[in-house]
């Protein structure tokens, strides 16, 4: 059976191949641990470590060591949540990732904190006077994502940067979905804390990292050879930081017409459907948001009957891949206030570098039918 056509870029991404040389080098020819100091093979390693943080440094604009390598952005977002001094104040988005928003929740059931809820309109967009309303009242910690992983929503983090720092207010900005998609800037926004994934910018999955703002602390979840500082303590997954740096190296020097070509594609599907699907609704902010995204809803019809009919053809999804084990409403749609029959019939589609001008025609065209088939039926 052929393979479907790949449409969700925003749950992971293929690697590159052209990263497959350094982590081959990485694993065959320079394997050492880089915290071994007493030869060869440990600095030569460690070099690979040190130039990998410059490449991540390049993209986002911060300094090099200030980057601590993790699992993945979950790892590194527990790592800061978790890591603060309790008791502590949050501010969050509603539409955060649920590893934000679980791990704050943890943190007040345990009795260590307490949350206090930002405001967002029904395209997704949040209400920058609120939050400074919010922060005026002071906090331990922000939270609010660079770009939504279910409707593609783009936030002002320039701005609101500048709103916790005029607060003085620790900010916690999860970047996974933007790094190597959009122009971050670490150094000037703002930003106290960044997460990076690396299977969203077309690294392996099990590798990320967190920036932190020098000058901050955290209390390490990791304990052991004090690795990292101190902060996450564990043999550092050399094959996967090396495959990172170079992943960062290539966006740097890619994203901006990647994105470009990538906006094209996703314009072009959308305005097919549209075209063919009048009842069809675009969901979250059409001008700020991912140029690989399109979240789309077609009223009274489900779409769990749509992905049943294209899952062996079209590779989309009804929302968070981390969260598709539960059978709960998208925490999301239901933060913007989307209307019941459109959260039901809500499909994300996520297009990446990768994805040719053919696979979206024949996309266009098997949801054009698979949809009609559909809206006959109900």
């Amino acid at each position: 059976m052929p393979n479907p056509i790949y449409l969700d870029y925003h749950s992971t991404t293929p690697v590159d191949r052209r990263l497959i040389d350094v982590i081959y080098d990485s694993m065959i020819d320079n394997f050492g641990n880089p915290s071994s100091i007493d030869h060869l093979w440990g600095d030569r390693t460690l070099n690979l470590i040190k130039k990998a943080k410059q490449q991540i440094a390049n993209l986002i604009n911060c300094q090099a060591q200030e980057i601590i390598f993790t699992s993945g952005a979950t790892e590194s977002i527990n790592t800061v949540i978790q890591g603060l001094t309790p008791p502590n104040h949050f501010i969050i988005s509603p539409l955060e990732h649920k590893a934000v928003i679980d791990t704050c929740q943890a943190m007040v059931k345990r009795g260590l904190g307490k949350i206090r809820w930002l405001k967002v309109d029904k395209k997704g967009r949040i209400d920058l006077e609120y939050l400074e309303k919010m922060c005026l009242q002071g906090a331990s910690l922000l939270c609010v994502m660079a770009a939504n992983n279910e409707i593609g929503n783009i936030y002002p983090i320039q701005e609101i940067g500048k709103i916790a720092q005029t607060y003085n207010i620790p900010f916690l900005c999860d970047g996974s979905q933007a790094v190597g998609k959009i122009p971050l800037n670490f150094e000037d926004w703002g930003i106290t804390f960044l997460t990076i994934s690396g299977h969203k910018l077309y690294a392996p999955k099990g590798i990320g990292a967190l920036i932190i703002k020098k000058g901050f602390t955290l209390q390490p979840l990791i304990y052991g050879g004090g690795h990292q500082n101190g902060l996450r303590s564990g043999t550092l997954n050399v094959s996967g930081i090396v495959a990172l740096g170079e992943a960062c190296y290539l966006r740097q020097l890619e994203m901006v017409e990647d994105e470009k070509a990538i906006a094209l594609k996703r314009n072009h599907l959308q305005s097919i459907l549209q075209a063919q699907i009048p009842s069809l609704i675009v969901n979250g902010d059409i001008d700020n948001r991912l140029a690989g995204n399109l979240h789309i809803s077609i009223p009274d019809v489900p779409n769990s009957a749509i992905i049943a009919r294209v899952r062996d053809k079209l590779a989309i999804s009804t929302g968070s891949a981390c969260t598709t084990e539960t059978l709960a409403p998208s925490h999301v749609l239901r933060a913007i206030n989307l209307e019941d029959e459109l959260i039901e019939g809500a499909l994300r589609i996520g297009i990446g570098k990768f994805t040719t001008h053919e696979e979206i025609e024949k996309s266009a065209d098997i949801l054009i039918n698979i949809i009609n088939q559909v809206l006959s039926i109900y």
